[in-house]
């Protein structure tokens, strides 16, 4: 499908690779995941942004020039809790205060000259079913007569397995009334991707690290990462 991208950087091949070992710790995992974000940060923004006349500055030799700045109101919506590795650069031990100590700014918000607001979804898969149930939802109120309350919302969710987490959050920013997404992961299982971009593929562009043929039976991507949320919270065989 044409709103699907595949990031072909090497850089993000090869990381994705050191992600992918069993012997990567929650060290490395944390830090492989914000790497991978920036980069594929690099890559939607670049092909989602548009710049707007904002005045007139002046440089430190006195000269003058023309401002520009980001001309869409972008906000970033992670999905609980594996989504959190996408945008917090302290240990996942924090949580849930580390929103609060944030030291290092997300991925997405590193490369935008104004931090956007980030605005959290907690969605969970059913085990018998594996359909999305949300448990946790903090998007503002929003009005028509406000306008829409974002130009671009831009999903966080490391991966994509069977997509039914990624579409129920389509559907809750469609709802909510955002103009476009971009849904960004570091990984993908083909059917799952085709089905998260297909929700409204006018409306969604897709961006991730890679692609992987398919899932098991309990709807885990093969060959894939494993649960990232385990590994980042360190709480593998729950």
């Amino acid at each position: 499908m044409s709103n699907i991208h595949v990031s072909n950087h090497p850089c993000v091949k090869a990381k994705l690779s050191q992600l992918r070992s069993a012997t990567a710790g929650p060290r490395e995992t944390k830090a492989l995941i914000h790497e991978i974000s920036t980069l594929l940060a690099a890559e939607a923004l670049a092909a989602s942004l548009s710049v707007a006349p904002a005045g007139q500055d002046t440089t430190p030799l006195g000269a003058e020039y023309a401002v520009e700045k980001v001309a869409e109101k972008v906000v970033l919506v992670p999905i609980l809790r594996s989504g959190l590795g996408m945008i917090d650069g302290t240990s996942p031990s924090n949580f849930p205060f580390v929103l609060l100590a944030n030291t290092h700014l997300p991925a997405f918000n590193d490369l935008l000259p104004t931090p956007a607001a980030i605005h959290h979804l907690g969605l969970f898969r059913e085990r018998a079913t594996l359909s999305p149930v949300e448990y946790y939802n903090n998007l503002p109120t929003s009005s028509a007569a406000a306008g829409p309350p974002a130009d671009l919302a831009i999903i966080l969710d490391p991966v994509v397995a069977t997509g039914g987490t990624a579409i129920a959050a389509i559907q809750t920013l469609r709802d909510w009334g955002v103009r476009r997404i971009i849904l960004c992961s570091v990984l993908g299982a083909k059917k799952g991707v085709d089905h998260a971009a297909g929700e409204w593929p006018e409306g969604v562009q897709v961006y991730l690290g890679g692609l992987d043929p398919g899932t098991n039976e309990q709807g885990m991507i093969l060959p894939g990462l494993g649960d990232i949320g385990d590994r980042l919270f360190l709480t593998i065989g729950k």
